[in-house]
């Protein structure tokens, strides 16, 4: 009887937790994105949030963890976006590996450029210690996955991932979202050509 009557509880308390935890990251988000990662105190997130300081620390080891946890979030939401991507193409019937890159790679921009704010704060440099070596260590993972589409064609993977990285960037930190858009469409083009003498 006793373990009915405490599962609602944990329940609430769960949620309660989530919420506070979810509250959290998007005050870090908002803070770090206005003030950058340097400025932004751990007291700015939690008085944005409407959280205490001790909550903080419950869910997170502090401003770094709570970078490193956008960074991941961001991450997953564009790994889910282009894997789509290529099983929609492939569901298409497209078997050429360079137009499912490109599926993909486009999927990323569009990630990109939905959360605009946040994938511009992980490429602007103020960030972590230590946390060039995780962008570094991304995208050798994202050229392992490249190389899988493209067999024994290692000089092309490197060049398709080292150019698509370049128009993330520029594409990411452009001023001007329709111009951003027409640019990844340009390179998206290009890249798309490489492999066709």
């Amino acid at each position: 009887m006793s373990g009915d009557t405490e599962r609602p509880v944990t329940m609430r308390t769960s949620e309660r937790g989530a919420a506070t935890r979810g509250a959290l990251l998007d005050a870090a988000k908002e803070t770090f994105i206005t003030s950058g990662f340097a400025e932004a105190g751990v007291t700015d997130v939690v008085a944005r949030a409407g959280a205490s300081v001790g909550s903080l620390y419950h869910h997170f080891s502090g401003k770094a963890d709570l970078y490193l946890t956008l960074f991941e979030e961001f991450q997953k939401r564009q790994t889910q976006r282009t894997r789509q991507a290529v099983q929609e193409a492939r569901a298409a019937g497209e078997t050429d590996p360079m137009p499912q890159f490109l599926a993909a790679a486009r999927a990323y921009l569009e990630g990109c450029l939905a959360e605009r704010d946040l994938a511009a704060l992980f490429l602007r440099g103020d960030a972590p210690p230590g946390f060039e070596v995780i962008m570094r260590d991304r995208l050798r993972q994202w050229a392992r996955r490249t190389a899988a589409l493209f067999e024994h064609e290692d000089a092309l993977v490197v060049v398709v991932t080292g150019a698509l990285a370049a128009v993330v960037q520029e594409v990411t930190l452009s001023d001007d979202p329709e111009q951003a858009r027409r640019m990844a469409e340009d390179a998206l083009r290009i890249i798309g050509d490489i492999r066709h003498p």
